[in-house]
């Protein structure tokens, strides 16, 4: 019995604490001010029949797809180089440096030739 009285009074000290605390928060003006915004932007969305969800909404519209995919990390495009040699007259179109014929001729010709090479580059 000594337990449950003990946890009686220990629970009855925490809730004089507790009491205690909430009427420090309610005389803090800045509550105050809080509570007045809370009620009266309660009041202005039953007037217009908005929910929660609707004003923010507002303040934070859904993604769009193009913005979804850049937030999912997805780089851009990379830039189109043409590349012609001048040996053969060959023209090689590519966006990344991965391309056979640009390969070979980079292991032929060395990379610093090759880039030479380079007519232009396009978005």
């Amino acid at each position: 019995m000594t337990s449950l009285l003990t946890t009686y009074a220990q629970q009855e000290q925490q809730l004089k604490q507790l009491s205690e605390q909430l009427e420090k928060m309610k005389a803090d003006p800045r509550l105050q001010a809080e509570l007045e915004f809370k009620e009266q932007l309660e009041a202005l969305m039953k007037e217009y029949g908005k929910s929660a969800a609707d004003v923010l909404s507002l303040f934070r519209p859904e993604p769009t797809a193009e913005s979804a995919q850049k937030a999912q990390g997805q780089r851009r495009k990379r830039k189109l180089k043409v590349y012609e040699n001048p040996n053969t007259g060959e023209v090689v179109e590519t966006r990344g440096g991965n391309q056979k014929t640009l390969k070979a001729w980079k292991e032929e010709h060395g990379d610093e030739t090759v880039e030479s090479w380079l007519v232009r580059t396009e978005d």
